[in-house]
């Protein structure tokens, strides 16, 4: 929303803004982006054998990328509207980042010493975060147009949540590529992808949300 647009709705006495506006906006931005990084993480990496989804090697990674994404689309949301607390969504985000990175150190920790290393490098450990964060590049587009038509008045914040939601949404999609196993890798590599998103959504947030 421009500054302009602002004032104009105001002289005009448009009163409250709709109930969950910014969860509407954001909610087929994100649709859109999570077909987009599913589409292309299957076109052009391929997808994991149909047998490997009978196991929880997929769905640990969605599990965690999912839940980051309701609660990072959260953030987002309240950082759309002016003057609306975040706290309760960021306590939840970094709930979801402390519950995964316990469970890798825990996993880690089972392993014999010799197989931990293994077990958090896997074999993709250099390709992982990067490959999450260009299949996050359509979420984050979405994310940040559908922003551009709210009211955010931390653009940085903002831009950072909607990096992370399309970090999570980006993560979802290389998921069903991915065939690393191993809890510690999950809780390693797909959280530096996710990060570099959010990293970048930081860095565009001032740009392309200023009012």
């Amino acid at each position: 929303m421009r500054t302009d647009t602002l004032i104009e709705m105001l002289a005009r006495d448009a009163g409250p803004a709709p109930r969950a506006l910014a969860a509407r906006r954001l909610a087929p931005a994100a649709l859109a982006g999570l077909l987009a990084s599913g589409g292309i993480a299957v076109a052009i990496l391929g997808a994991l054998p149909a047998p490997m989804f009978a196991s929880h090697v997929p769905w640990t990674k969605i599990a965690y990328a999912g839940a980051l994404a309701l609660a990072t689309g959260w953030l987002t949301a309240r950082l759309a509207r002016p003057a609306a607390s975040s706290d309760a969504p960021r306590g939840l985000a970094l709930a979801v980042f402390g519950a995964m990175a316990a469970l890798g150190a825990a996993a880690l920790w089972a392993e014999p010493a010799e197989l931990r290393l293994p077990a958090l490098l896997g074999q993709s450990w250099k390709t992982c975060p990067f490959s999450v964060l260009a299949l996050s590049l359509p979420a984050l587009a979405a994310a940040l147009w559908a922003l551009r038509d709210l009211a955010p008045t931390r653009p940085r914040a903002a831009g950072a949540a909607a990096g992370l939601l399309a970090g999570s949404i980006g993560a979802i999609g290389y998921a069903l590529y991915c065939p690393e196993a191993a809890i510690a890798f999950v809780a390693a590599w797909y959280t530096a992808g996710i990060a570099l998103t959010g990293a970048l959504g930081a860095a565009l947030g001032p740009r392309v949300l200023r009012w």
